[in-house]
């Protein structure tokens, strides 16, 4: 393990542009080959989440490459949901109660294209582009591609492989099919698919709605979100079911069809989207999936990093955070001048894995919550009690919400495992009617309120801790 070692990163997106600028920054020899065209001068979103929340791990690991005030100029803050209900009433639930604690939105091809920009300026960084990786023969880390634009198909021979081409990933599945160890692969779809539409600006290119929130159209069994761009834009996501409840993709194929079901369910937000039944009919249904694997790496030649190791649904705006942090945890790692790559593989495996395993729990978890729970009236409830402890107690009480997306020192697993005991005793209160949010509560009564929590949430930890949970 030295700096002459010829490093190739298969994937050039969010996590393999920033893994190649941060292992350049640390004078590393970097080759990165990329399948789709150089997104700088091609569109290539096809109906992809073209922008994603942005927040503090992710601005941790930019801040680490020294490209957080580039990434914080591309952004727009966004504090809170809005709820939308049927009859087009709206009601606000901010993220924090800590004023200084928001998400960003941000555009997945312009935070690429500045990470891209980046890694170019370094002379050991080279990225190629129109190479989609075939294979991989781990066992002598040699990497199979084809060229798109020459149909050409060649090999590049490196000392250590960096696979983070995504979901999909070849080294991942040349992990599977080479049989070389044991290796443990599970990937779960949730019964519901994505489109994506859009809101346009309006005639003075401003946001016809509020810009300062991400919004949900909550509905039960499926929603709608929608997140703000910087032409004045939003980008629109409908998640349902491929098959199930009285609409859903597969039957969803009329005009009249999708028409009464942006009637029923969006009447506000089909007012906002004139072009309805051309992008509904047009645009790619995706899938919704969590990928999970071990292990991560193979000998001291090859490792999995990003989606490619852990990709999960987009439901608590972490997976391009997660990513990003798994960069961090890296770089923390190579600080240890563990001696060679399998060593370094083998601890950022185990100080990361647990904590990408709760983050894709976590999702899921909220993919619930966000469909279901948000118009709840015990849900609104505890996210009161909530915003006034985190206000009065800004140090004291963090929410879970707040523990996974603002707490970046803080790894997922304490911030799923505490979060989950504290939700836990403030439902307990709740439904014990010893709390009534409809009251203003003074600061006494709220101190009252946390030291039970605190007490309670302790308990079940301690509890949870016996029961080897």
């Amino acid at each position: 393990m030295n700096k002459k070692d010829n490093i190739l990163i298969i994937g050039a997106g969010l996590c393999g542009s920033l893994l190649a600028l941060r292992l350049a920054q640390r004078g590393y020899k970097v080759e990165v080959y990329e399948s789709r065209p150089d997104l700088r001068t091609t569109d290539i979103s096809a109906g992809r989440s073209i922008n994603l929340a942005l927040s503090d791990r992710g601005l941790k690991a930019l801040r680490l490459c020294g490209m957080e005030e580039k990434a914080r100029e591309i952004c727009i803050p966004m504090y809170g949901r809005l709820m939308h209900d049927t009859k087009g009433n709206t009601f606000s639930s901010n993220y924090s109660g800590r004023e200084n604690e928001f998400i960003n939105s941000i555009s997945r091809g312009d935070l690429n294209a500045i990470l891209l920009d980046e890694a170019e300026k370094h002379e050991n960084v080279n990225i190629h582009f129109n190479k989609k990786c075939k294979n991989v023969d781990i066992e002598n880390t040699i990497a199979h591609f084809k060229d798109y634009k020459t149909k050409k198909e060649f090999s590049i021979n490196a000392d250590v492989i960096f696979g983070t081409d995504g979901a999909g990933s070849s080294l991942r599945k040349s992990y599977v099919s080479e049989r070389k160890f044991l290796f443990s692969y599970s990937q779960n779809y949730l019964n519901h698919g994505y489109k994506e539409l859009e809101i346009p600006a309006d005639k003075s290119g401003k946001h016809q709605i509020s810009n300062a929130h991400l919004h949900i159209w909550p509905r039960g069994d499926f929603m709608l979100i929608a997140l703000p761009n910087m032409d004045g834009s939003f980008t629109v996501t409908l998640f349902l079911s491929y098959n199930e409840g009285e609409f859903n993709f597969e039957n969803l194929t009329s005009e009249e069809k999708i028409t009464k079901f942006f009637e029923k369910e969006f009447p506000d937000a089909l007012t906002l989207i004139p072009n309805i039944l051309e992008e509904f009919t047009n645009n790619p249904t995706g899938p919704l999936g969590t990928i999970k694997c071990s292990p991560w790496f193979y000998q001291n030649k090859t490792l999995l990093m990003g989606d490619s190791s852990h990709a999960i649904v987009p439901f608590y705006g972490q997976g391009m955070n997660a990513s990003f942090e798994d960069v961090v945890v890296f770089d923390e790692i190579l600080n240890q001048d563990l001696g060679d790559w399998n060593a370094v593989f083998k601890a950022y495996q185990k100080a990361r894995k647990h904590d990408t395993d709760a983050i894709a729990d976590l999702a899921i978890d909220n993919f619930y919550e966000m469909r279901d729970h948000v118009a709840n009236p015990i849900f609104k409830e505890k996210r009161k009690i909530e915003m006034d402890l985190e206000k009065t107690f800004p140090n004291q009480y963090f929410s879970k919400y707040s523990l996974v997306t603002f707490n970046e020192n803080i790894g997922y697993y304490e911030a799923m495992k505490r979060g989950r005991a504290q939700d836990k005793a403030l439902l307990n209160l709740i439904s014990g009617d010893e709390v009534h949010t409809h009251l203003e509560m003074t600061k006494d009564e709220l101190v009252v309120i946390l030291e039970r929590v605190i007490l309670e949430t302790n308990t079940i930890l301690e509890e949870d801790k016996i029961a080897g949970m």
